[in-house]
Order: structure tokens, then sequence, then C-alpha cells
């Protein structure tokens, strides 16, 4: 077998990652036809084929997937060189790719994210939000730096990453003015057939919140459940319902949506995570974000 061309393999895992001939070749700033050659000459180099057609879409072949694997290892490792070394074209903006997952409320994570905006180096923050399942199929393919979560990586999932704890905190019930002062008398009791909004079940805190209610045998009334926090603290600001929010982030939710704190739910702590390929976080900004969690969390528990 010849050398391996690393040109080729850059090439074929563009291929791999897009899934598509046309838009790799468009990310690549070169033809199809280039692409094209450039993959066959890996192909013959290696004696395999790495593709098989399957309609319009290129799938790779046995051997293509356990290329495509350590393609993913061999550029991972050449970026944190990179990285490490300070490789960044001099006067471009130090880039931060960051996987939010869709269960974290948006206050908490501007409050971690803010930070990474304010370093001495200009920062270029893209910010994907999705479900952490795609999220962490995004980062085995290296196209994220790091996801923020409300759980560490599941042990089902097979992704070479690092789950980092940024901080825990208790969380608080809270609702509009007129509910708030209705339903702090003889909280948690209180709480029995009240109106409430919930997060969806697939989040930590609702799975929190159910065990909770069933062990102080109370059983509220849901009224809503929501995949997007911003839009079920919306709905408690116009007092349809009791929220449970982050203590965390309870004076600026107190501020933005003009509720007010009713009891602590005693024994529930809120868990966020940074997930990175790397278990040394080496990026400026993730490190920023790490630090800064820590007075988030201080200041909110």
């Amino acid at each position: 077998m010849t050398d391996l061309n690393y040109h080729h393999l850059r090439y074929f895992w563009a291929v791999a990652r897009a899934g598509n001939l046309t838009q790799a070749s468009a990310e690549l700033h070169l033809t199809p036809q280039t692409v094209s050659t450039q993959i066959k000459d890996l192909e013959a180099a290696l004696g395999e084929s790495l593709f098989r057609r399957s309609g319009r879409l290129l799938v790779m072949t046995e051997v293509g997937q356990v290329v495509f694997r350590y393609a993913n290892e061999i550029f991972a490792i050449g970026n944190e060189l990179m990285a490490t070394l300070g490789g960044r074209p001099a006067g471009r903006p130090l880039r931060l790719v960051l996987g939010i997952a869709d269960v974290v409320p948006k206050l908490v994570a501007h409050r971690l994210i803010e930070p990474a905006l304010h370093l001495d180096e200009t920062v270029h923050v893209v910010c994907h939000e999705a479900s952490p399942e795609e999220l962490l199929a995004q980062l085995a393919i290296h196209r994220l730096d790091v996801v923020l979560s409300d759980a560490p990586i599941p042990s089902t999932v097979n992704v070479r990453a690092h789950s980092l704890l940024l901080g825990k905190c208790g969380v608080v019930f809270m609702a509009s003015p007129r509910l708030a002062t209705k339903y702090r008398r003889g909280f948690p009791g209180s709480l029995d057939a009240a109106p409430v909004l919930l997060p969806t079940k697939r989040t930590v805190l609702r799975r929190s919140l159910d065990q909770w209610f069933d062990a102080k045998k109370v059983h509220p009334a849901i009224v809503g459940e929501f995949d997007d926090s911003a839009l079920l603290k919306s709905f408690g600001h116009a007092g349809i319902g009791v929220i449970a929010v982050p203590a965390a982030i309870e004076k600026e939710v107190a501020s933005q949506y003009h509720v007010k704190p009713i009891g602590t739910a005693d024994g529930i702590e809120e868990r966020f995570y940074a997930i990175s390929p790397e278990r040394k976080i080496r990026h400026p900004a993730v490190a920023a974000i790490c630090e800064a969690a820590r007075k988030v969390f201080l200041e909110g528990s």
C-alpha cells in the first residue's frame, strides 16, 4: 500500500459527512469532478471501495465507515494541534460552534455563553439548538466544539466525548403576583390541584418534578407542557399557571417575566453539563464558559 494522501482523505471525509458530492464540493471550493477523481485515487491506494450509490446519495461501505472513523480522529487531532499552537490566520476571529440542547433554559444558556464574547480576542459564536441526540451526533463528526445539556452523555450513546458538570442549583416555583400570593400559603400542599405549567417529559427537570409531586402527595392540574422554556415562562407571566425555574436564573426570570417566588422544591437539583470531545478543555471560549459557570451557579445556589 502506498503512503496515505491526506488531501484525498479530507475530500473523502467531507463527502462522507455531507452524504452528497455536490454539497461537499461546494464546501471544498472544488468541482465535483475533481473531488470524485481524488476519492477514486484514495480508493485505488487503499484497494477498497469507500462508497456505494443509493439513489442520489453516496452511502459509505463497511470499509468506508472504518476509514471515516479514523478520519474523524485524524482531523480532530489536527484541529487540536492548530488551536494549541494558535494557528488561526492573523486577524481572523476565534470561532466557537456551540450546540445547545433544546431542554436548556435560554436564560441559562445566555449566562453561560456571554463570557465567551468578552475575551481579549474577538470571538465569533455560532449557536445550534436541537435535541441532545442530534447534537451529540454532530459532535461526533466534529461539527460542534461543545454541547450544553441538562444531562451527561447517556451510556447508550457511542460518542467519544467527555461530560463536564458545569454546576447545579435548586428549583424554585414561581407565578404571577396573584397566583404567587394564593399558592405561597401552605406550600407545598397548596399546589394540590393548582394550575401548573411544566416542561415535557423528555427533560430531566420534568421527571424530577413528577417524582417530587408524588413524594409530597400533591396532584397539581397540568394545564400546559412545553419544549420551549421561554414560551413556558411567557404563559407563566400571563398568569396561566405556576412554573418551576432553576434558582440560578430566579432573579432574571422575576425581572423579565414579572413573576414572584412561591417556594423551593427541596431535594430537586438542576444540573448542566458541557460535553466536549476533549477531556482537557483547550478552546479558549469553551474554557471561558466553564469558568463562568462557577459564578453563575454559585450566585444561584
